[in-house]
């Protein structure tokens, strides 16, 4: 009896100590969740704190907890443009903010379009005669952009500014697919579509490099004269035209060259910087360390000011990312996801929608269905408006076909008018390694399409057609949409891909405006007059969520890959793009896609693309591997 009762304490013990255990977990959990969540009490008289430490994108992403646990690391973290223009104008009116503080040290980057908006968002803040200050240890393109919207940009003595500008190159896998002896059987109509050429090709061909060269061409001009105009002692031909005598002239000092052309106005470490900013906003009551300031940051902020639901709502959709079959996204552009989102709120008593496209296009049975359900609204006689981003080029611009009226920024990539399918086929892999195929046919078309034993000439003939009559309906909704001949739209069409500008002046962009102008139109178009109360409504926008607190129990990788980044660094940070976009061009041939409507030259975001699955890179490398 002794033994048992000795048995019972341990019992009882272990017990105990579970029920401790699993309580002050959950303490630490509830503590968690609420710290993670913005608290409006938060704000108070000083500076706006925008650390801005990510990718500035159209619409956030979720993420993904499993996958976050697997990687040990939440992927970067992304802030909505909308958002951070919206917290720039609060604060221009808000008496209790006496400045705005952008930490871009962690910036990755974002769309020239988003650059463009926060830009003048931050003038209009020194409009209201508040200074913004940026600092950042190195500045890209996309920072350059921000900065020269500060009163003062800020650079660490041992980082600097570069401009880059545009361009850069494509993987192309000619060469591989041929020492695999994979044959990437193309399907397309268009000229100018380049989205297959990494599969057919070692390098680019002329009509896409004339193509590319005019729209990027286009891109810089539009991105020297924002800059320029913004920031008019910023020497930006100096910098660019021959950069290494730039930098020489400094003795390869990055901070004090970009110092001497104006990219920067002081040079000082982040404590120096902090010291600045108090002399403008006061120091921080709560901190005493050195090169703290009284400030808020910016979710608290935004959860403190949030928009008036006052008057009609107009609704608002976004096509965002790549566009998928299926109930992918927020982030990502799912065709079921979204038409869902349309056809649910159509008996909402909406004054109007816009549909905000950000997008490259993707695959044309998505794209479509988004369509169908931005015309059931039409139907209703629901005034829709199309406000372009960065980019609504191919299935994006097939989308755009169901609005009444297209807005876009002259920075904004669109057209790409064309459609494509990629089918890898392994009748000469098999071949080699001894496996070969034979068996009856009662037609033409038995057991085709045969991936190993190939393709008979009708399937191939009817594949293409396919391709063809796909590229006609594309034709046939343009030209009924923008009131032109289906051989006027193929003129400007052929996968060409055009600037905000030159679309406009091709009729396949209405009017120059954001999402803003897109609204008010929509609004006036619905009888709204001026002075009437209306507010748009975004469908499926995410409710609070556990996003902060993943991000806090792991840390974010653009935290840790970005915090403190010299140039050499921010080149490092190429590495997760080029992975990224091999993976993603890998899936586009061995994934499983209808007819794509997609567009090559197109990125929507600075955010890498996103392979839905790695599978068939890993699959790619083994083959070579194998070899």
């Amino acid at each position: 009896m002794a033994f048992v009762g000795k048995v019972w304490k341990v019992l009882v013990g272990i017990k105990d100590g579970l029920v401790l255990i699993f309580m002050l977990l959950f303490f630490l959990m509830l503590f968690s969740i609420l710290s993670a969540s913005p608290n409006p009490g938060q704000v108070r008289e000083g500076a706006l704190f925008m650390d801005i430490s990510g990718y500035v994108v159209e619409e956030r992403a979720a993420i993904d907890p499993f996958a976050a646990l697997l990687a040990g690391e939440a992927p970067p973290v992304e802030y909505q443009a909308r958002d951070l223009v919206r917290a720039l104008d609060e604060a221009a009116g808000d008496e209790r903010i006496k400045a705005v503080v952008m930490d871009l040290s962690t910036f990755l980057g974002g769309g020239q379009v988003h650059m463009q908006e926060i830009g003048e968002a931050m003038d209009r803040v020194r409009m209201a005669d508040k200074p913004v200050f940026t600092y950042a240890v190195a500045y890209g393109d996309d920072h350059m952009h921000l900065a020269a919207h500060a009163s003062e940009v800020w650079a660490d003595p041992l980082g600097g500014a570069v401009i880059a500008g545009p361009g850069g190159n494509n993987l192309y896998f000619a060469g591989l697919l041929d020492r695999l002896n994979i044959n990437a059987r193309i399907y397309r109509v268009g000229t100018f579509k380049a989205a297959v050429e990494p599969y057919s090709r070692s390098s680019m061909s002329d009509e896409a490099r004339e193509n590319i060269a005019a729209l990027y061409g286009a891109m810089w001009e539009e991105y020297k004269a924002n800059v320029k105009k913004a920031r008019p002692a910023l020497d930006i031909d100096r910098v660019t035209s021959d950069p290494v005598a730039w930098v020489e002239e400094s003795q390869g000092d990055l901070a004090e060259a970009a110092l001497a052309a104006g990219l920067v106005d002081k040079v000082g470490d982040y404590v120096e910087f902090g010291t600045r900013v108090a002399e403008v906003v006061g120091k921080d009551s709560w901190d005493d360390t050195p090169g703290s300031y009284a400030k808020s940051d910016l979710q608290p902020y935004l959860a403190d000011t949030v928009p008036s639901q006052n008057g009609k709502a107009i609704g608002v959709i976004t096509v965002a990312g790549e566009i998928v079959d299926g109930d992918a996204g927020p982030g990502t552009a799912g065709g079921t996801r979204i038409a869902d989102l349309l056809n649910a709120s159509l008996n909402e008593d909406f004054a109007a929608l816009v549909v905000r496209v950000n997008s490259p296009g993707g695959s044309v049975l998505a794209s479509e269905e988004i369509r169908r359900a931005i015309e059931r609204y039409r139907a209703k006689d629901i005034p829709v408006a199309i406000s372009f981003a960065n980019v609504a080029a191919s299935g994006g611009y097939w989308v755009a076909t169901a609005g009444d009226r297209i807005f876009a920024q002259p920075e904004t990539v669109t057209g790409s008018i064309g459609v494509f399918a990629v089918l890898p086929t392994f009748e000469d892999a098999g071949r080699e390694i001894g496996v070969t195929a034979d068996g009856f046919r009662t037609t033409p078309l038995s057991g085709q399409p045969d991936l190993i034993g190939g393709f008979t000439p009708e399937i191939d003939s009817i594949l293409q057609a396919s391709i063809s009559d796909t590229y006609a309906d594309f034709l046939a909704r343009v030209s009924q949409a923008r009131g032109k001949s289906p051989a006027d739209v193929d003129t400007i069409a052929q996968g060409r891909v055009w600037d905000g500008g030159s679309a406009r002046q091709l009729g396949l962009v209405d009017q120059f405006g954001g999402l803003d102008t897109a609204l008010e139109w929509a609004a006036k178009e619905a009888g709204l007059e001026e002075g009437d109360e209306w507010h748009p409504q975004f469908l499926g926008e995410q409710v609070a969520n556990y996003d902060s607190l993943i991000r806090q129990l792991l840390g974010s990788s653009s935290e840790q890959t970005g915090r403190n980044s010299d140039l050499f660094g921010m080149a490092a940070q190429q590495q997760d793009r080029t992975l990224a976009r091999l993976a993603a061009d890998a899936e586009m041939l061995a994934g499983t896609r209808g007819i794509q409507a997609y567009c090559l030259e197109c990125p929507t975001d600075a955010r890498p693309v996103r392979a839905r699955s790695t599978a068939s890179l890993i699959q790619v490398f083994q083959a070579l591997l194998a070899k």
